[in-house]
């Protein structure tokens, strides 16, 4: 039995080394391939059973060993919803089962991909190269909260985003310490204050202070210009907010360095119509340019700006966030003077970040986190199933998809193959050389059986 034994093993030693040469081959042909993992072969001997001194080397037979845990290189791209992942994870996806009026349908199975070339399509869906459809936890545009926790499939239509009311104001500056309002005289003590014995209405008063329109030509010389802000009214509609500074007090006059803060309510206003409103709050400075006391934050009841009510505004500094410091200038300098309000706005564009979120931008210029993209991870994740386009489908033998993967996503990026082109080279030169190898094997076991038929002629 030992030259058709051996015929038998070599006959075994081709089949592998062919099953050997098709996987090679599938790794060469996927070079290029976004996100592929190259199937290695590993070799088993197949030993009969028989007493020490009597084993024989024995058969062989290849089997297919993943590296889906092998991540190739992470390539650069410059389509915003493209996606790579780094480290550990998958991303979850479903494939729809049919189309009905050119829409997909889906049987809900879940499979998994690193295959992140990921584009919109008609109906909204973000979907790969290989028909792959994206799914992740929708995040609520208004609260910015995940909704639920399980993932589902994402869609985003033309979505319509609410207006939304502008309830505060962050505002942080420098007041000049001297302010060189139109009216100061540097030789005049006080000149560069509020005078309020040359108003209809005294302006400084707390929580009453109005400046009317008769008067306007005085405020503007004893006053100097805050910043202004488009804010929002409740319809979505923008609110010019315009802010001004004057200078009530100050210690060159033996007082207290004190300012009043002033917005614009109309600026169409005429004769004693109000036309700027004292917000009601005296902000007073020590020595060492700090507000004291401190004057955290201002509420503006009910704000109207030209017939437009916005309504009760937050007006926030924090915690030193207004000071009063020499500047040569003399002006306001603006450290920060933002809103939370926005108009309306219809959904124009998405991309992906590096958090891992869907990020919509709004033609109104918001961008708000839509979806969150979900990150599988398994704890045999070379005995997936492999299936086309680069997905797989969970086993027995990988366990369930557990959703706490260590990855991290990567935007505007793709995932190459991990197919190295010169190893598979080297592994072809050395399939080949077994392949013959075994060939020879037979042709020398026939030769043997030749000479044993012509023995017995």
């Amino acid at each position: 039995m030992g030259i058709f034994g051996a015929l038998t093993t070599s006959v075994t030693g081709m089949r592998a080394q062919s099953f050997a040469l098709e996987n090679i081959s599938g790794n060469i042909a996927n070079a290029q391939t976004t996100a592929f993992k190259r199937v290695d072969t590993s070799f088993v001997d197949l030993i009969p059973d028989n007493v020490p001194s009597k084993q024989l080397a024995g058969n062989v037979v290849a089997n297919s060993r993943a590296t889906n845990d092998v991540q190739g290189d992470i390539q650069n791209a410059s389509v915003g919803t493209f996606l790579a992942i780094n480290g550990d994870g998958f991303l979850v996806v479903q494939k729809p089962s049919n189309f009905v009026d050119s829409r997909p349908v889906f049987d809900g199975v879940e499979l998994y991909t690193r295959r992140g070339d990921f584009q919109t399509d008609k109906d909204g869906y973000l979907v790969n190269g290989a028909g792959y459809y994206l799914m992740g936890i929708p995040i609520d545009p208004t609260t910015g909260n995940p909704i639920g926790s399980a993932p589902q499939l994402l869609q985003f239509n033309s979505g319509f985003l609410p207006a939304q009311v502008t309830t505060q104001i962050d505002y942080q500056a420098n007041l000049a310490s001297y302010p060189l309002t139109p009216a100061h005289d540097v030789n005049v003590p006080g000149s560069e204050l509020l005078d309020a014995t040359g108003y209809s209405v005294d302006p400084t008063t707390a929580g009453a202070g109005t400046v009317v329109a008769d008067d306007l030509s005085v405020f503007f010389d004893e006053s100097i210009s805050g910043g202004a802000i488009t804010s929002y009214n409740p319809s979505g509609g923008p609110v010019n907010v315009q802010l001004r500074w004057a200078k009530t007090d100050s210690t060159t006059v033996g007082g207290t360095d004190t300012w009043n803060l002033f917005y614009e309510v109309d600026s169409n206003a005429t004769g004693a119509s109000v036309a700027w409103q004292n917000v009601g709050t005296d902000y007073i400075f020590d020595a060492s340019g700090q507000m004291s006391p401190p004057v955290t934050s201002v509420t503006l009841t009910g704000l109207t700006v030209n017939g437009s009510l916005i309504g009760d505004v937050q007006l926030m500094h924090g915690s030193g966030g207004l000071t009063q410091f020499a500047d040569a200038n003399g002006s306001v300098h603006v450290n920060q003077l933002q809103q939370d309000g926005y108009a309306a706005g219809f959904l124009q564009s998405l991309t992906v970040n590096d958090k891992g979120h869907v990020v919509g931008t709004y033609s109104n210029s918001r961008t708000v986190d839509l979806a969150e993209i979900t990150l599988a991870d398994f704890n045999g994740p070379n005995w997936l199933k492999r299936i086309d386009g680069g997905a797989f489908m969970a086993t027995a033998e990988s366990g369930p998809a557990t959703y706490d993967a260590s990855g991290r996503i990567v935007s505007s990026a793709l995932e190459g193959s991990n197919t190295d082109i010169a190893d598979e080279f080297t592994k072809l030169i050395v399939t080949q050389q077994a392949y013959s190898a075994n060939t020879r094997v037979i042709t020398t076991g026939n030769q043997m059986v030749q000479d044993l038929l012509n023995m017995l002629r």
